[in-house]
């Protein structure tokens, strides 16, 4: 994050739907299955975020991210106001522990991308994916 931004950084979202950071969740043919990943709960993971995450962020399940070699892969794209400061969508591969949800569940509560810095461990879960994936992404 810039020294600029850091200087112009906003509240944390407040919860109105204009202001928040939007995680999405995979859970297409790869991602959320026991197949996949046998050791997690998948569906309560899913849980867990939206309810963790209620009140500061839109958590949404989608089939298929298209990097299913990372699965469980989640995005966390910045609120406008994140945005506004330099944040940009943060993807994150083999999420398949419960404290990298809770590592992620504490940096959208304080800000997300622009506004917080992330823990660094959450530096071994992210990655760039293909533009044409992102474009997706954004599409949706």
């Amino acid at each position: 994050m810039s020294k600029r931004a850091r200087r112009n950084r906003t509240a944390a979202p407040t919860g109105s739907a204009g202001a928040r950071c939007t995680v999405t969740v995979c859970r297409g043919c790869c991602c959320g299955t026991t197949a996949k990943v046998p050791h997690l709960d998948h569906e309560t993971q899913l849980i867990d975020l939206r309810r963790a995450l209620s009140d500061v962020a839109m958590v949404r399940r989608t089939d298929c991210l298209d990097a299913c070699e990372r699965a469980n892969v989640i995005v966390i794209q910045p609120s406008p106001e994140g945005r506004n400061a330099g944040g940009r969508p943060v993807w994150l591969g083999q999420v398949n522990d419960p404290d990298a949800a809770t590592d992620i569940t504490t940096w959208v509560k304080n800000g997300g991308p622009g506004l917080a810095e992330p823990p660094d461990v959450l530096d071994l879960y992210t990655f760039q994916p293909s533009r044409r994936v992102r474009a997706e992404l954004h599409d949706k």
